[in-house]
């Protein structure tokens, strides 16, 4: 077991965080990146309501975590997706399908009222350094 201290990740990409937490952590050789929200500053209403752009920023932020950790979205090793409609999961897993490519990390799907902001979906992800 690691006697070492927590590391929290700054993300300098992304604006500082809207609530009590951190990005991403990295402890033992593990990144635990906080659930990130498919809206954002900027967003157009277009984009805002379109589940395939979500999932895209979604996978952006949790990317760029990664990278601030010196890892990449090939190093996932969990990834946890909230949607608010399970009729956009074909959407959901044909953006996620394309950008991971032949990595197929662990995964969980769960389908939740709504989510803060308005957003249609969130992404959490665990991945080694």
């Amino acid at each position: 077991m690691s006697s070492s201290k927590p590391r929290v990740i700054d993300v300098p990409d992304l604006p500082p965080p809207n609530g009590h937490y951190a990005y991403g952590i990295e402890h033992g050789g593990v990144i635990y990146a906080s659930g990130q929200l498919g809206r954002g500053p900027g967003m157009s209403d277009a984009e805002a309501g379109d589940v395939s752009r979500q999932t895209r920023f979604c996978l952006e932020k949790i990317e760029k975590v990664l990278r601030a950790a010196n890892s990449d979205l090939s190093r996932l090793l969990k990834v946890n997706i909230t949607i608010v409609n399970m009729d956009d999961w074909p959407a959901v897993n044909a953006v996620y399908s394309e950008m991971l490519g032949a990595h197929r990390p662990a995964r969980a799907v769960i389908a939740a009222k709504d989510l803060h902001f308005g957003a249609l979906i969130e992404v959490e992800a665990i991945a080694a350094t």
